[in-house]
């Protein structure tokens, strides 16, 4: 190079400068901005360099244009439509989802007014929003969003959440506008809608059942009203008869206060499941990514766990209204009891609570006994479910069964919240519920449909329970009605 120069006198460095590379003693290279000047004395001409290290400018640019990579990449891939436009409302940026959503090509849209993007009256009117805008800086939009109407390129119209934000640059102010779909959402709400009115159409026809309960148990009730009458006549002692009459007004005030409680119980219960079915509904509407699957299945279960509510909360009101009508009889065979217990224990499963589990101990010394698998499975059932209900997660349920002093044992042990000792007396009671389980689902109908089951067997139920440490329910079915097979 100087021998070039000196040569033909055409500069390349000298008085000018430029960009190079340096060498270290290590080996290393390093970029440098080189400047080099060049000083005559009488007898000689030397050179002067200088070096200005331009590394870490070089390292920021490198990682300026790594960060406008990230950018691009983000805006051309985002599922959200992006639109940037200019304080006149025109277009300067779109991203691909805002051509998917809207059906227009990117050149179609840039270059002119945003306004084409909406149906009438918005459309007309976004100009004047704008000026609203800037003039009085109260944002409707901006920094707040909402949601609006688009007009796709065939005409059609779509609802979507826009979200504005005003960003300031050294060519002036931007507006960014994010676009997200919400057909699939309305679609789902449209569906719901549909659901709810066929859940309220389920609801009327099972109230209506319950209404027709209720009126047969007036109606015997005007029975015995009848026959209390005749039977004062009849009877010549006033005292007994006046008894009787006591008993009957009893009867009829206490089948008052229970139509009573069920009304305010049933319109509980049937609230609860059905606002989680319209929540989790609405909640699977935002979930439409591929990945968000999980979320979804999460809300699904939700539905399918209030659907089973209110389905189990209408069996126990049928179950009741089979008992009183006397339409549930004790029909005792012969069956294998440690496959009944399994059986329970893999239709129960689906309720356990995370590391919740049941373990089943045996001392009996056969597994084939002679008595209603129907009504001893409902009871197991029952039980168990309580036992997963009113447990913690990560605990434990047991059912042990046994034969002691002429009677077949079933316990059920839990680990689970207990029961107060005020409420211990009335727990077999119709729609009673203890004071501590207020904010957990239940028709208070459960161990009542239980000790009617157990005394149809010819047996009873008994249980043990301290507040916070847990409860044993505890049956009791005769041996008369085991069979030993050999």
């Amino acid at each position: 190079y100087m021998g070039n120069y000196h040569e033909t006198g055409k500069k390349k460095i000298i008085g000018s400068g430029r960009e190079v590379q340096g060498k270290r003693k290590d080996g290393s290279i390093f970029p440098f901005f080189l400047s080099v000047s060049e000083v005559k004395l009488e007898n000689e001409t030397i050179y002067t360099g200088f070096i200005h290290d331009i590394s870490e400018i070089k390292e920021k640019d490198r990682a300026l244009e790594i960060s406008r990579q990230r950018l691009n990449g983000i805006f051309e891939t985002a599922v959200d439509g992006i639109i940037i436009i200019d304080r006149k409302g025109i277009v300067q940026m779109v991203n691909p989802a805002v051509s998917k959503l809207f059906g227009y090509d990117d050149l179609e849209m840039i270059g002119n007014n945003v306004m084409m993007l909406m149906p009438e009256p918005h459309q007309s009117a976004h100009d004047g929003y704008l000026d609203n805008y800037q003039q009085t800086r109260k944002a409707k939009i901006i920094g707040i969003g909402r949601e609006v109407e688009g007009l796709r390129k065939d005409g059609t119209r779509f609802p979507f959440n826009l979200s504005v934000s005003e960003v300031q640059t050294d060519e002036g102010v931007l507006y960014t506008g994010i676009i997200h779909d919400l057909s699939r959402r309305k679609k789902v709400e449209d569906d719901l809608k549909m659901l709810n009115a066929s859940l309220e159409e389920k609801v009327i026809a099972r109230t209506s059942e319950l209404s027709t309960t209720v009126n047969k148990l007036l109606a015997t009730n005007k029975k015995i009203n009848k026959e209390v009458s005749e039977r004062k006549k009849a009877e010549a002692a006033l005292r007994e008869s006046e008894k009787e009459i006591r008993e009957a007004l009893a009867k009829e005030q206490e089948l008052s206060e229970l139509k009573s409680r069920f009304v305010s119980m049933a319109s509980h219960e049937f609230r609860t499941p059905l606002s989680t079915i319209l929540s989790s509904s609405a909640l699977i509407g935002r979930y439409t990514e591929g990945d968000q699957q999980d979320k979804r299945e999460k809300h699904i279960k939700r539905i399918k766990s209030s659907v089973s509510n209110l389905t189990g909360i209408l069996n126990d009101f049928l179950s009741i209204s089979k008992l009183e009508e006397g339409k549930i009889e004790n029909s005792p065979i012969k069956f294998n009891f440690e496959a009944l217990c399994n059986e329970v224990k893999e239709e129960i499963h689906g309720l356990l609570k995370s590391g919740q589990s049941i373990m089943h101990e045996s001392q009996i010394p056969e597994s084939i006994v002679f008595m209603d698998s129907k009504l001893l499975k409902n009871i197991l059932f029952n039980l168990i479910s309580n036992a997963i209900k009113y447990s913690p997660e990560g605990k434990t349920i047991r059912c042990i069964s046994s034969i002691e002093k002429e009677h077949y044992i079933i316990k059920v042990k839990d680990e689970g919240i207990g029961i107060p000792e005020k409420d211990q007396t009335y727990m077999f009671s119709r729609f009673f519920r203890a004071t501590n389980v207020t904010t957990i689902q239940g028709t208070g109908l459960g161990l009542t449909i239980v000790r009617q089951y157990a005394q149809l067997m010819g047996g009873d139920i008994s249980f043990q329970s301290e507040e916070g440490k847990g409860s044993t329910f505890i049956v009791k079915i005769p041996v008369k009605q085991l069979e030993k097979l050999l």
